[in-house]
Order: structure tokens, then sequence, then C-alpha cells
């Protein structure tokens, strides 16, 4: 029998049936007390924050700011509710995360919204805890998940179920109104959602709505957010020496960014050498040589759950860069300073298009697709292309204090070797702009 026993025997907590809810309430009350939100994001970043003098954001205030324009925008818009699957769009309604990147392409977790009544998360079973630090969430639902992996071929069944849900939610608190908007959802879900008579809108356009203005505290958060993502940017420019691959350099942002309680980052926009030009080629096993460009665009989210997205190009070894290099950085940098200085309240998206410094003509068709886009949770609404690339379906608009969005360049001659990648995150106020991002541009280049 001896060689049957396994592990070490040690006292557990005596298991009584009828004790089961009151274990699963202790349970829940430890682990809310140690939520990642809870716990904060460490020594190392506080005292970066300390350092550049960024205050904490006062998040109960955020937070109800936050559902106080959702439920303004569904009012505006004559919804009943906001169902949202998108994790930034829950993110930005209860301030709680679970396993952000797979519910991103598993629609599992989602919540509700009532423009007159609860919030309703939706969550896997035994995560009641992970929302319990908000405040802003009043009841937690097991989710009904009718995707294939949890469905396969029983999905109608699966989806009735879920659907009978959302109608209880809608007789409860929906006032007779019938209409609701979701963000992300598959046809099976909306035909559901008809034979009950529930009509679905635009939930994409109800949130980048609502999370276009920025509260003083959100921008409080993203300040600390850009620090913390440019404190790693210092760490991946220490380690870039000839003969770190490029993937090798990349993981060095990753690991800043998590080290200061970042979440991830979107893209793998890293490239040395002659893989800068043309953009977008993801990073590799490349190995950096002396004398390269290299170029990145961080999109990363950060503490708080923010985005920080910045460009650089930096030079790699100690030589002097060559006149192309410079010439190229200098085209970049000064077409990133003339378009943020045209950055302003109250000039149209199209006029803001129109006066804007674009690539010459050698640089023009390999140009960024993109001069100007919002940017919080992620990148967001707006996206305003060359005035060349308008077109009668481009949305205009007007810049208004509390939005935020990055200016971007891209310079490479179509055909050429190397290109440079330029972005700055810049916050719009009542009498101009302000440049949050600090980062120091790459001296060599920029020929000082």
């Amino acid at each position: 029998m001896d060689k049957l026993r396994f592990g070490r025997h040690r006292k557990i907590m005596p298991f009584e049936p009828g004790s089961v809810e009151a274990l699963r309430g202790a349970s829940r009350e430890k682990a809310a007390a140690l939520n990642q939100h809870v716990l904060g994001y460490g020594a190392q970043a506080e005292a970066e924050w300390a350092a550049a003098g960024v205050a904490a954001p006062d998040l109960p205030a955020m937070r109800s700011y936050r559902l106080d324009r959702i439920r303004a925008e569904l009012k505006r818009r004559d919804y009943a509710g906001a169902l949202l699957y998108d994790p930034v769009n829950i993110r930005y309604a209860t301030d709680s995360t679970n396993m952000q990147l797979w519910v991103a392409h598993n629609p599992t977790r989602h919540c509700f919204v009532a423009t007159e009544g609860p919030v309703v998360l939706f969550d896997y079973f035994s995560c009641e805890h992970l929302s319990d630090h908000a405040g802003v969430v009043d009841e937690v639902r097991p989710t009904v998940s009718w995707m294939y992996l949890y469905s396969g071929e029983l999905t109608d069944k699966k989806v009735r179920r879920w659907a009978t849900g959302i109608a209880e939610l809608l007789v409860e608190h929906g006032r007779g109104n019938r209409r609701i908007a979701v963000d992300h959802i598959n046809p099976e879900g909306v035909d559901e959602l008809a034979r009950r008579g529930i009509t679905v809108g635009n939930g994409e356009a109800v949130m980048e709505n609502a999370r276009l203005i920025k509260s003083p505290d959100e921008i409080l958060a993203m300040r600390r957010a850009i620090v913390a993502c440019e404190a790693a940017m210092g760490e991946m420019e220490a380690a870039l020496k000839p003969g770190i691959s490029e993937n090798e350099l990349w993981a060095e942002l990753h690991r800043g960014n998590i080290a200061r309680g970042g979440e991830w980052i979107e893209t793998r926009l890293l490239s040395s050498g002659p893989r800068t030009n043309p953009w977008f080629q993801e990073c590799s096993s490349r190995v950096i040589e002396n004398g390269d460009l290299v170029a990145f665009d961080t999109d990363l989210i950060g503490p708080y759950g923010f985005c920080a997205d910045l460009s650089r190009t930096w030079l790699c070894g100690d030589g002097r860069p060559t006149n192309e290099q410079r010439e190229l950085f200098r085209i970049a940098a000064d077409q990133i300073a003339q378009n943020t200085e045209l950055m302003r309240p109250g000039i149209s998206f199209r006029d803001l298009a129109e006066r804007s410094a674009v690539p010459p003509g050698d640089c023009f068709p390999a140009r960024y697709g993109v001069l100007y886009h919002g940017v919080g949770l992620a990148d967001e609404y707006p996206t305003l292309p060359h005035a060349s690339d308008w077109t009668d379906d481009t949305p205009d608009g007007v810049l208004e204090a509390g939005m935020v969005l990055c200016a971007e360049s891209y310079i490479g001659r179509l055909g050429g070797r190397e290109g440079v990648k330029i972005e700055e995150q810049i916050l719009i106020t009542e009498t101009g702009n302000e440049k949050l991002s600090a980062y120091p541009l790459d001296q060599r280049l920029l020929g000082n």
C-alpha cells in the first residue's frame, strides 16, 4: 500500500456539503483582494511615474465617466442598452479584464450595459472576482457561448439559450425599447434576437463615439502608460547592438511592458536595414548589422489598458549615418513637426488632411496609409487619410479638446534600401495641442 501513496500529507480545511456557498464566498473575497488591478503596477512603475511627475488617476471617477459616456450615446441613438463582446469595449465599460487576447478571437465573455439599468457581465465559471474591484458591475452571470468550439452542430440550441438571457434583460430594463447596440455578433445571434422582436444596431458606433473624448483621469492613465512604454523603449535601445536579432530586440519591449504591468503588444512592427523598406514587414530572425536603420511601432497596450502608440527609427552601432539615412530622417521629422502644429480644436478632419505635409514625390508611393488616427485603449476613431486618398465615403468631423490622436510618418523611396518611421501621440487641448510622447529622436540621424 505504501507504493500507492503519493504527495505530502497535510491538514486541509474541513469540507461539509452545506459549506459550499460560504467557501465560495471566501474564495471570491480572497481572489478579489489579490486581483492584479487591486495590487497595482509595482515599485518600478510607481517610481518611474513619480520621477516623471505623473499623478495617479482617480479610477472610480474614470469608471463613472465612461459609463456616463456610453449611456449618453445610447440615449442619443435610442437604444435600450449595449451588448459588448470586444474586450477593449468591455474594459472601457467595466475596467475588468479576463484573457484579453483569447476573448478577442473567441466570442465568449460579454457584458450588457443598460441605458437605464444595471451593468451585467457574463463571465466564465468562478470568475466573479475579476470585476469586484471596479464598483461598476452590478451583476455577474455565467456566460453562454455559442461559438462552434463549445456548441458544435448544436449552435441553434445554445444560441436560443443565450438569446433568452438577453431578452430577459430587455424585458426587465428596456422600458419597452427593443433596440440594442452590439459591437460584434455572428448572424445566428442577430437572427435569433430578431425572432424575439429585438433589433440589433451598430455598437461600434456607440463605443467609438463614447471613447472619443478622454477625461482628465483617462489622460493621467494614458500619460502613465506612455512613461512605462518609453522606459521599456530605453531598455530596448540599450540592447541595440550589432549582432542582436530583430526578434531579440523586440522581446525587450515586451519584457519591459509586462514588467511594468502592461498587457500586450498588438503588432510585430520592427524591421532593420533593407527590411525597413517597404514598411509593414514584421520582425524576424534577421541579425541587425552595424550602420543599419532600425524602425519600429510600439502598438503597446500598457498599464491601465491604455495604448502607447509611438514609432522611432534608430541607427545601430557607433558610426555615422549616411547622407541618405539623414535625408530620409529629416523628411520624416519635418513632416511630423509640421503636421503636429496643425492639430487644434475646431479644425475639420478634411481641412487637416488637405493642409498636412506629405512625403515628396519619390517617397509618396510608399507613404504610410494614414496621416493621423485616434488612440485610447487601442487605436480608435477617427482615421484621417492623405488628402489624395480621401473619398466620398471618408467620414469628416472636427477635432475637439480631449481627443488624442497619433501623427504618423513613414518615409522611404519607392524601391529604396531603407525607410524611416516616426509617430507621436498628441492630446488636443482647449488652445491647441500637447505632445504626450517624449522619447527623443536619434540625434545622429537629425544631424546634431
